[in-house]
């Protein structure tokens, strides 16, 4: 079977996970840090905070900004319900914006529209807005700034998929048209560190902010202690935090994959230009890509037209399952899971979004795919497809 995604795991990987496991620290040592430091400077971001996962990055996003009960956080309905749930974790209400017809991102007009909306019928604004760059493809970003700015909402760049990517003259996790962008390193994402996430900000203050959350609401220093320190023992607890700590195994994991993340970016790029080529022709909507950005390539996703395909996107889906290409779909809109409709939430409500569901297939994307394994892909779809 041909996996939609896979990670690669080099001796220079096992080196560097050996070394830790053989030294003084296992957590709260010195991998994590630079880690932090060099997925920051990367990006071009002032501070990175490493979490175990991108949901606990996004939970203490939502926190650093202020989220919590009588606010309200808007993101997009293709996406893992991580980009939903963590408003809810502090309490706020979730809703959504349908998405664009062509990239599937999050649509800044549809944004405009819904804030003006909102606005007119004296509702609540959202704190913040969480856009996501499926598949890697950043989205509208500048567009959805302005909006920020003459809105006054905070904004979280979801970029699980994208790291790696630039949007306009910056790389993704810049900041750049954002307060925070948070980053996946889940096996099968760019690079990985087995499980973890990481969020980028320029702000001090939010930096400061997501280091307590992600560690109890814990601190040694002074400027944040509320008394004198009894010794060098000494903490206190100033907020309602988490263990949300990223492991030493992990990080030294992360800095050895960095060191290969173009690498790993550019090897996408030739296997979604070559498939691009290979489909031509076929009936489907392939993925756009925009001159203003440079993609993570995360995900290829493929859209059926099924008026010309007698099959189902069920039918086509499980036939080239059994026919060894392990597809998947990316994602099931969150609004018609039952945990949301159980808020409100209801088919219909985003109809581009569950145009793209209806219509949606990953195909395998991952950079040590090779150009035998990508031509069986293409020689199966074509049969299914008839």
């Amino acid at each position: 079977m041909i996996p939609y995604g896979k990670q690669e795991i080099n001796q220079q990987d096992l080196d560097a996970v050996l070394d830790v496991l053989t030294s003084d620290f296992l957590t709260q040592g010195p991998k994590v840090p630079a880690f932090e430091k060099t997925v920051a400077d990367y990006v071009g971001a002032k501070h990175g905070i490493a979490a175990n996962s991108a949901t606990s990055a996004l939970h203490i996003a939502c926190l650093a900004l202020g989220v919590g009960p009588g606010d309200a956080v808007w993101t997009t309905p293709i996406t893992f319900v991580a980009s939903a749930n963590c408003a809810l974790y502090c309490g706020a209400a979730v809703d959504f914006v349908d998405v664009d017809s062509v990239t599937n991102n999050m649509s800044a007009v549809a944004l405009k529209e819904k804030l003006m909306r909102t606005k007119s019928n004296g509702q609540l604004i959202p704190k913040v807005v969480i856009p996501v760059h499926l598949t890697g493809l950043p989205c509208d970003m500048a567009a959805i700034h302005e909006l920020s700015l003459e809105y006054g909402f905070k904004i979280i760049e979801d970029a699980s998929h994208a790291i790696g990517g630039r949007y306009l003259s910056k790389a993704v996790g810049a900041c750049e048209y954002s307060d925070i962008t948070v980053f996946s390193f889940h096996p099968v994402k760019i690079i990985t560190t087995a499980e973890g996430g990481l969020a980028s900000t320029n702000s001090p203050d939010l930096a400061e902010k997501m280091e307590l959350y992600r560690s109890h609401g814990v601190t040694r220093n002074s400027s944040l202690m509320e008394g004198e320190a009894d010794g060098a023992w000494y903490y206190e607890q100033v907020a309602l935090g988490y263990n949300y700590r990223m492991t030493e195994l992990q990080a030294a994991l992360g800095l050895s994959q960095m060191t290969r993340l173009d690498q790993f970016v550019a090897a996408r790029h030739k296997l979604a230009e070559r498939y691009l080529e290979l489909l031509e022709g076929l009936p489907i909507k392939l993925p756009c890509y925009s001159n203003d950005s440079y993609s993570g390539l995360h995900l290829f996703v493929i859209r059926l037209e099924l008026t010309k395909i007698n099959k189902t996107r069920k039918e086509v889906f499980d036939q080239l399952r059994q026919n060894g290409v392990g597809v998947n779909v990316h994602y099931i809109p969150v609004h018609t899971q039952p945990y949301y409709k159980e808020m409100g939430f209801k088919n219909g409500d985003f109809p581009i979004a569950e145009e793209y569901y209806s219509e949606a297939i990953s195909l395998p994307m991952f950079h040590l795919m090779t150009y035998e394994q990508q031509d069986q892909v293409v020689a199966v779809l074509k049969e299914v497809l008839g």
